[in-house]
C-alpha cells in the first residue's frame, strides 16, 4: 500500500479518516439489520454487521502500522489497560 499510495501526512490522514468511513458502514449495516429505514426494511444480517466491524478493526490496524508503530504492541497495551480497569482491585475472588 505504501508503494502505491505513499507515506506522507496526507496519506496517513486518509488512512486514519478511513476509520470513520468504515464505522459509518457498520452503522448502516446495523440500521439495516434493525430495519430502521422504512423505505428499505431489513437489509443486513448479524454476519454482515460483524464483517463491517472486522473492516473497522483491520483498518485501525493498518492505520497503526502506517504511523510506524507495531499494531500488536499497541493492542496488547490497550488490552492490558482495559483488563486493569475491569479486574477486581484485590485480585480474583475465590
Amino acid at each position: 500500500m505504501d508503494a502505491a499510495n505513499g507515506t506522507g501526512d496526507a496519506e496517513l490522514t486518509c488512512r486514519v479518516l478511513k476509520l470513520t468511513e468504515e464505522a459509518g458502514e457498520v452503522a448502516g449495516a446495523w440500521i439495516g439489520l434493525l430495519g430502521q429505514n422504512p423505505r428499505k426494511g431489513v437489509t443486513h444480517t448479524r454476519d454482515e454487521v460483524a464483517a463491517e466491524l472486522a473492516d473497522v478493526a483491520f483498518t485501525a490496524l493498518v492505520a497503526i502500522e502506517s504511523l510506524g508503530l507495531d499494531a500488536r504492541t499497541v493492542l496488547d497495551r490497550c488490552a492490558a489497560k482495559v483488563h486493569d480497569r475491569i479486574a477486581p482491585a484485590d485480585g480474583p475472588v475465590s
